[in-house]
């Protein structure tokens, strides 16, 4: 078998376990907003996101879209790719999606909240060559108190500030889905 062929049977086996993982979220969760992105990326890249999906379904993990009464979402600093972010990461063994967000969001930002249920289910489709795949990112909605102050504490490193916005910067990853998903979930 051939690097190319190898690759696509990677992507092949990816988007089945995308598929299995999409109809889990989308039959247990009600009410949520779906997006979509398509993301070009090198072939290394292509490869390490296409194990993650055979492995999650998912390349990126679980995220949290956490907001207070007000309305602020909450947003941490990701030095690795510079931007404003939602918390969240991939699952450890055995665990849940929801889980895993919850554990990044308590890593991540130091913020308790109750989760509400799937805030976005994205549809995340990579490309590489002729080569395409695609995974799903789960996004799941959480309330905190008004009160609340994030305190980061990211055992990776990686997250290196956290903060309440009502008026989301500029350079926020995926600013246009939470518009949206705020404008969908609380007006």
């Amino acid at each position: 078998m051939t690097a190319v062929d190898d690759l696509w049977y990677l992507a092949t086996r990816a988007e089945q376990q995308a598929e299995q993982t999409h109809h889990r979220l989308t039959d247990t969760h009600d009410e949520f907003l779906e997006r979509s992105h398509a993301r070009r990326v090198s072939r290394p890249r292509f490869r390490t996101l296409a194990e993650r999906i055979v492995e999650f379904g998912a390349p990126y993990g679980a995220h949290s879209v956490v907001y207070r009464p007000s309305g602020e979402l909450l947003l941490v600093w990701h030095a690795g790719v510079d931007m404003w972010v939602v918390p969240g990461g991939e699952p450890d063994p055995g665990e849940s999606f929801r889980e895993a967000a919850e554990r990044e969001l308590s890593e991540e930002a130091g913020v308790e909240a109750t989760y509400d249920g799937l805030a976005m289910n994205v549809r995340v489709e990579i490309r590489c060559d002729d080569y395409s795949t695609w995974g799903v990112l789960p996004l799941f909605e959480a309330r905190a108190e008004e009160s609340t102050t994030p305190r980061p504490d990211d055992p990776d490193g990686e997250i290196t500030d956290a903060g309440w916005f009502d008026d989301l910067p500029e350079n926020t990853r995926d600013r246009e889905d939470l518009l949206a998903w705020r404008e969908f979930a609380l007006e």
